[in-house]
């Protein structure tokens, strides 16, 4: 899944991207080479302006929160997991990502977002983990507990380039505070991110300029949500590569950095 995510925006992509300069002012929440899922931290998206044809683009909560969720102390416990008063561990329910294929199921808590609150997630690079398994000297066989090794997984000549994703306006009933929170929409992994994120054969909904400005603003139907949302970007138009395993702690986390044990990925045709 997508739990890693970087946003590195020089200001004058930023420019190109909004063609507002008088936005400058707030640039600095674009720089941010790694934002960690987990963290629960504010992310730029592109959001539809209510009522028109147009978009902004805008902070939101990275974590989907559900409009049952009644307050801050709910949220936490959803997140992290929590004991009742009787000692029973509830784990947490993670909310980062929503699958495509499951998105327009009745009863789902991302189905209205999905028909009605659909985002762009900018991205300059995404994060995930490959699993590997190497052969034990002592028995000749594949260890039964895989080495992981993170990647850092961009799309070709693209400074920045969209996820698909949905958002959820959000009131703590306690205190008042209003949020908005996101999830990356996640679809089947194509032959590069199958090798990559093999654990999980997963991958973000990465989308085309053409797709993507049609998820924000057009009006789609149920099937053609579907369709957008489980749509694969071209692998040979993506590129990916190993990093160190502090990459969370490095200054640059999507610096290259090559193991002399770690197969090669397969080339993509």
């Amino acid at each position: 899944m997508c739990y890693y995510n970087g946003v590195k925006v020089t200001k004058i992509e930023y420019i190109r991207l909004k063609q507002l300069e008088k936005l400058i002012a707030n640039y600095d929440f674009l720089s941010n080479p790694l934002h960690v899922g987990f963290e629960y931290g504010q992310h730029p998206v592109l959001k539809k302006k209510e009522g028109e044809a147009d978009f902004e683009l805008v902070q939101m909560e990275w974590g989907f929160i559900p409009s049952y969720i009644r307050d801050r102390d709910a949220a936490q416990k959803m997140r992290f997991g929590y004991k009742d008063a009787a000692g029973v561990f509830h784990p947490m329910i993670t909310t980062l990502n929503a699958v495509s294929e499951e998105l327009l199921q009745p009863r789902k808590i991302y189905r209205q977002a999905a028909l009605s609150r659909r985002c762009l997630v900018l991205s300059t690079g995404f994060y995930e983990w490959r699993h590997v398994f190497p052969v034990s000297k002592k028995t000749g066989k594949p260890v039964k507990t895989a080495i992981k090794y993170p990647y850092h997984i961009s799309v070709k000549d693209k400074p920045y380039f969209f996820m698909a994703g949905i958002w959820q306006p959000w009131t703590d009933q306690q205190t008042g505070e209003y949020i908005e929170t996101f999830a990356i929409i996640t679809t089947a992994a194509n032959t590069l991110m199958g090798q990559v994120h093999n654990s999980k054969q997963r991958m973000p909904t990465l989308l085309p300029e053409d797709l993507a400005f049609e998820w924000l603003l057009e009006d789609l139907s149920e099937e053609r949500i579907t369709a957008i949302a489980r749509y694969q970007y071209p692998a040979a138009d993506m590129e990916a590569y190993s990093i160190a395993k502090d990459f969370r702690e490095a200054v640059d986390p999507s610096e290259a950095f090559a193991y002399e044990d770690l197969p090669a990925l397969e080339a993509i045709g």
